[in-house]
């Protein structure tokens, strides 16, 4: 299958943005270029409504240069949308016809409620929630979605964002008491007007889009957070309100230097929080968290798989790709391992407190133990600890990512005990405890394919009178360089298992 290329051009009210998205020779999906170019396009709105010919004009500049961009990666198709912005200006028809006719790429003029709904799937294909809000602040519209059970069931945009909110309230991006009083009363009576906003009270606001990243980036310098991504990142209402206070008193000479605060939001991220706090007490919402995928990503799903864009499992598809990005791997060992690990699981996991985590978290670690071999076969399992934690493993939180990579590189329970001091305070010692006893499981699953054949058919395993005795039913050989790989292990697992484990000879009549 030859790589097949798209890309999405999002010509959002403060951005314009580029990404490529690569689907590769082994039908993994990849970003392989991205771009972004601020554009303020709700600022340059002059008194009639309408945008600037000179504002167009720029814009035209940046759609040309993403598309010279997207001609480099040879993209078989650009997709290119247009939001509140241009949306919502008095020339919108003009603007749209000039786009056209100067970069040669239709415009598709996105509604409220379509962006809400690419936002939605977007978030709910890379997320492990279930029920809850879902706000989008963008810098002319604000997407607001209610979903239950993972679907989507009442969405609205409300006109204003955090570019049109600055220019409106906050001068010079500083925002007085008096214009936050306005500010909050402007968004709560919006609100007001659709009642079921207030109907679900008790849930957790996810938040997709720059401001809601950039909270995320900015919580996480404050309380010195030890893992470097943003998504699925959850925040207390507290945590947040306390930094908003923070930033807004902050001069905007002293609030450019605030670490996690990229310079092209300084003026704009106050009200931008503003109204993120405003709908997260209108709402009754629990708690906020963080989401890094959004419209761009909920645009590539309905392009890639127009017929189901909806993933029914997070989590397996995520891995999968995952692997596939990775094909250095050899494909019928890590499958063998991930059969044999989930098999021991099946007899040995129910002994631990939370057994159907555990088998996830080995099914995940078995799939991906080798994916470092395609750095260097020789660290493969350092290359494996880093390529888990620094590729986002959607459907998991910081903590189980942690547990799962630790799983797949295991190679001691001090070299885990080792690692965990640098994520601090995510892991507790059950954790640890845990990490080495799944770990030291894939190990032995690793061990009874040394040869990497898959000479082992069949196995029939069980623990009885201290051993954990594993019979090759169904076996190609005598299984030498396994049995003698199972020896080796047997102290190490003995310690942690309380089984020593025994593989005997097949009967090879």
């Amino acid at each position: 299958m030859t790589e097949q290329r798209i890309g999405i051009i999002d010509i959002g009210s403060n951005s314009v943005r580029l990404v490529v998205y690569e689907r590769t020779a082994g039908g993994a999906n990849r970003v392989i270029d991205g771009s972004k170019r601020a554009a303020r396009l709700s600022e340059h709105v002059d008194e009639n409504g309408a945008l600037p010919e000179g504002t167009v004009d720029e814009l035209v500049d940046m759609v040309n240069h993403f598309r010279l961009i997207c001609a480099h990666h040879k993209t078989g198709m650009i997709r290119a949308v247009a939001t509140a912005a241009i949306r919502n200006s008095a020339n919108r028809d003009r603007v749209l016809r000039r786009i056209e006719a100067e970069t040669g790429l239709p415009i598709e003029l996105i509604s409220g409620e379509q962006e809400a709904g690419y936002g939605f799937l977007g978030m709910i294909n890379t997320m492990p929630v279930r029920d809850g809000f879902l706000i989008d602040i963008g810098g002319g519209s604000t997407e607001v979605s209610l979903f239950k059970d993972r679907s989507l069931v009442q969405a609205v945009s409300f006109p204003f964002g955090c570019v049109s909110l600055t220019r409106q309230y906050a001068k010079n991006g500083m925002l007085s008491d008096q214009s936050l009083k306005e500010l909050e009363q402007h968004v709560e009576q919006a609100v007001a007007r659709h009642s079921w906003l207030k109907q679900a009270s008790g849930q957790p606001l996810v938040g997709v889009g720059g401001t809601v990243r950039s909270l995320g980036k900015m919580h996480q310098a404050y309380v010195k957070y030890p893992f470097e991504s943003t998504h699925n990142y959850p925040i207390a209402g507290d945590a947040a309100g306390e930094l908003f206070e923070l930033l807004r008193k902050l001069p905007i000479g002293k609030r450019k230097n605030f670490p996690g605060l990229s310079k092209d939001r300084v003026d704009i991220i106050v009200p931008g929080l503003a109204i993120l706090r405003t709908i997260f007490r209108a709402v009754g919402a629990s708690h906020y968290v963080i989401c890094g995928a959004g419209l761009r990503d909920g645009l590539f799903y309905s392009t890639r798989f127009p017929d189901k864009p909806r993933l029914d499992d997070v989590v397996s598809y995520s891995v999968n790709n995952l692997a596939a990005l990775h094909p250095e791997a050899p494909l019928q060992h890590t499958s063998q391992v991930n059969r044999l690990a989930l098999q021991l699981a099946e007899l040995l996991c129910p002994r631990l407190a939370d057994a159907g985590s555990a088998k996830l978290y080995l099914d995940i670690a078995s799939t991906l133990h080798r994916i470092g071999a395609s750095i260097d076969y020789y660290d493969y399992k350092k290359h494996t600890f880093y390529l888990m934690i620094n590729s986002r493993l959607n459907g998991l939180s910081h903590r189980e990512l942690l547990i799962c990579s630790l799983i797949a590189s295991y190679k001691s329970k001090n070299r885990v005990k080792q690692t965990a001091v640098l994520y601090k305070p995510l892991l507790t010692e059950d954790d640890i405890a845990l990490v080495a006893l799944l770990g030291m499981l894939l190990q032995l699953a690793i061990a009874l394919d040394r040869s990497e054949t898959q000479a082992i058919g069949r196995l029939e395993a069980e623990a009885a009178d201290g051993a954990l005795h594993l019979r090759a039913v169904r076996a190609n050989g005598a299984l030498a360089i396994e049995r003698k790989e199972v020896d080796a292990l047997a102290g190490d697992f003995k310690k942690l298992w309380g089984l020593s484990p025994v593989l005997y000879a097949p009967d090879l009549r």
